[in-house]
């Protein structure tokens, strides 16, 4: 047994010597120097290149880390579909199937985008090295341009060609599917405005067969991140000072066809301005005399954009007074019990930053001076933040740009800052193909060409052409808006104008001549235009049996005039004023030179006041006389009565007759007045249709004639009327329906008036 035992232990010691030998000759044989790198497989690429990838050269130990590092280094390059690493003995083999070279790119399916478009979307190009990280890459972004285009049910495939070579031609055939349409806008958590009202203050609109202009029907992350901003600008214009957005989510149907968007809101309580104050940390500055200046008063409902106008104003003042660096900041107070806002305008010393210099970027085609001249600020001037958002503001009101972006930035030392001014340029071309109805003129149609940003200088230049059954008129016009480098908008106008007036007076006018314009600004409210015309007006096409007072005047004349226009306008909006006032008072002068003689005179004021939100009230009056020097007033330059400016009166319809052959003569003295509700008439706010109740009053007399017995009755006309009004996506609307109340016998009247037009 011991024997045994002896046998046993020899053998395991004899076994452990072998094995430790043999591990020994394994690690020295790993670990000896790789003696040749040797490259498989390679076509294109050189396999110097490929050795230079591997961190392993001749001569250098063989691990298997290096190995496995060579590996992923080879794979990182993207040269390569397919790489093999590994040792035959002393040597160390790399075998690689190279990436196939793309011959073309082509796109298939596509209707919509235009492969111009998709080809400046992908990375990938001819002659460079296909790989499917790549490919992958190229499809997401291709998915992501039709989603930007509002087609979420697009579909990408990437299809791939095999050539000679290794080359490869590649393919994406595309399913555009439709576009993914606005089918719901809801809102939850709204108790003082109903979804319809917040529909018409959202830019995402629901889808509509007349929206087939618009893109707002489409789903947009961007315009629904901007909804939410509107919707907050709109609650605290109304004095909801709580308001906040919870969640804005936009959810896609099963068949991806459409998305229901959902906003989540918190009204909270609406709040009305407390007490208003003013502090003043200047010195010699009297924080009562700027009181003065702010129009917002004790009871009023809070308006966050009343505070903002406050706090420019309050800048312009105190600058005007030689306070060049002023920080005017609000200090809010709410009383939640009270449900007010008390505001305090804060006004200390600023910082004192001047402004080193303004870099303008992205203004491809429009030149500097066009931009830099609607800055408030310029190099130098001391730094002016609520300047510098009216700047902003200026330059966006140009109409030139997509986008403007004005920002200050640090300057080169702490007391300067620069203006970084980035702007977007957009088509400022246009060509305009237009048809209507008017009942003043007929069918009508009209040509336009017009460039707004001439050679990017901002001129304005413009070429219409209007044909209508009983008018037709061709207008070049070139406007300068800032002549001799001031803020001076300065014109010139060629025109020719033919008018039919048989069925009124008997006759046809004729004007061709030319003018000059020239407007300036006293205010943001206050305007003066000075314009001089001269032109040869005819009066012919007189028909036979036409008034004497009429066929006395056949003939041309020369008329040499000048005019002026002052204009007053505080409305929130020029196209759809809820509230304010707008006037303007005309005088022309003829006789320097010319033929004709007269001066004219015209005033014109309406108020516009709203009852609720809904309901917009306005009243408007107007009066005018024009005066013989010396000869008598031309047809044609006299005032008519009717139609538009006396609703349920035809065109010249009211006022003096030839009591023969009843033509309208026209008169010296006209007055007119007018009242009108603008209410909603149950339809979507979207919609744009509003109805409207009016009540027009008017006269006009004093004719004269030395041929003709003239009826010149100088009693007032009246109407009452209702009409609605549509901004269609078609042009603008109006139908009106109206009967005369006070008339003359040898009155004109209408019931139904109608004025549609239309661009595209």
């Amino acid at each position: 047994m011991a024997r045994l035992n002896q046998k046993l232990f020899i053998c395991a010691f004899l076994w452990c010597v072998f094995g430790a030998f043999n591990y020994q000759n394994n690690a020295a044989a790993q670990s000896s120097g790789a003696t040749e790198i040797r490259v498989e497989g390679a076509q294109r690429i050189e396999p110097d290149t490929i050795r230079s990838y591997v961190p392993i050269s001749a001569g250098q130990r063989i691990t298997t880390r290096a190995l496995d590092e060579a590996l992923k280094k080879l794979f990182a390059t993207g040269l390569f579909a397919d790489v093999i690493v590994r040792r035959e003995g002393s040597a160390v083999v790399i075998r690689v199937v190279e990436n196939p070279i793309i011959n073309r790119i082509a796109f298939e399916g596509n209707k919509r985008i235009s492969n111009e478009i998709l080809r400046d979307e992908v990375k990938l190009r001819p002659r460079i090295v296909y790989t499917r990280t790549r490919i992958q890459t190229d499809v997401q972004r291709l998915i992501d341009v039709y989603r930007r285009n509002g087609r979420f049910a697009a579909s990408v495939e990437p299809k791939v060609i095999q050539l000679p070579q290794n080359r490869v031609n590649l393919v994406f055939e595309i399913k555009e599917g439709p576009v993914t349409e606005i089918r719901r806008i809801s809102f939850v958590g709204n108790r003082r405005y109903s979804d319809s009202d917040l529909r018409s203050v959202v830019r995402t609109k629901e889808t509509a067969w007349y929206r087939f202009l618009s893109s707002d029907d489409t789903y947009d992350p961007d315009r629904l991140t901007f909804d939410r901003e509107l919707l907050r600008r709109f609650y605290l214009s109304k004095g909801y000072a709580d308001f906040r957005v919870v969640s804005a989510i936009a959810e896609l149907a099963p068949n991806r066809g459409g998305f229901f968007i959902t906003f989540t809101i918190e009204e909270g309580e609406r709040y009305r301005f407390g007490e208003i104050k003013v502090s003043a940390k200047l010195r010699d500055l009297s924080a009562e005399k700027l009181r003065s200046q702010i129009q917002v008063k004790n009871g009023d409902w809070y308006n966050a954009d009343t505070v903002e106008n406050v706090i420019s104003n309050l800048t312009d003042v105190v600058g005007t007074l030689g306070y060049a660096f002023v920080d005017i900041r609000p200090k809010v107070k709410r009383t939640k019990e009270k449900r007010t806002i008390d505001v305090t305008f804060n006004v200390r010393e600023g910082p004192r930053v001047f402004v080193e210099r303004i870099d303008i970027t992205g203004n491809l085609r429009t030149i500097d001076p066009v931009i830099r001249r609607e800055m408030t600020l310029v190099e130098g001037d001391a730094f002016n933040a609520s300047k510098m958002r009216r700047a902003r503001k200026r330059i966006r009101n140009l109409g030139f740009f997509e986008k403007v972006e004005v920002k200050n930035v640090a300057g080169s030392k702490p007391d300067k800052t620069v203006l970084q001014v980035k702007v977007r340029e957009r088509s400022t071309g246009e060509i305009t193909f237009g048809a209507g109805f008017s009942s003043a003129v007929g069918i009508l149609g009209d040509v336009g060409i017009r460039e707004r940003n001439l050679l990017g200088k901002g001129q304005d230049l413009l070429l219409k052409t209007t044909i209508a059954a009983e008018s037709s008129q061709i207008d070049l016009q070139f406007t300068e808006p800032y002549f001799l480098d001031r803020k001076l908008a300065a014109g010139i106008d060629l025109f020719r104008t033919t008018t039919d007036l048989r069925d009124e007076s008997s006759f046809e006018r004729e004007s061709l001549g030319a003018g000059l314009r020239l407007g300036f600004e006293y205010s943001e409210k206050l305007r003066q235009r000075l314009r001089y015309r001269i032109s040869q007006e005819e009066v012919t096409n007189v028909q036979s049996d036409a008034s004497l007072a009429i066929r006395e005047q056949e003939g041309s004349a020369v008329k040499s005039e000048l005019s002026q226009t002052l204009t007053y306008d505080s409305r929130d909006d020029r196209f759809q004023p809820t509230e304010g006032f707008v006037a303007r008072f005309t005088s022309d002068v003829a006789g320097l030179g010319g033929s004709v003689r007269f001066l004219r005179n015209n005033v014109k004021a309406t108020q516009y006041f709203p009852i609720t939100e809904q309901f917009i009230a306005s009243v408007g009056a107007s009066a005018g006389y024009i005066l013989g020097l010396g000869k008598d007033v031309r047809i044609v330059d006299r005032f008519f009565l009717g139609g538009p400016t006396l609703r349920g009166f035809a065109i010249a319809g009211a006022g003096p007759r030839d009591e023969a052959t009843d033509d309208a003569v026209g008169g010296k003295l006209i007055y007119t007045g007018t009242a009108q509700l603008t209410f909603p008439i149950g339809l979507p706010n979207e919609f744009g249709i509003k109805g409207r109740m009016f009540s027009d009053i008017g006269s006009l007399s004093n004719s004269e004639s030395t041929l003709a017995t003239i009826t010149d009755d100088k009693s007032l006309r009246a109407s009452v009327g209702l009409g609605i009004s549509w901004k269609s996506p078609f042009g603008p609307l109006v139908i009106d329906f109206s009967k005369a109340l006070l008339k003359k016998d040898f009155d004109k009247t209408e019931v139904v008036r109608f004025d549609f037009g239309a661009r595209f």
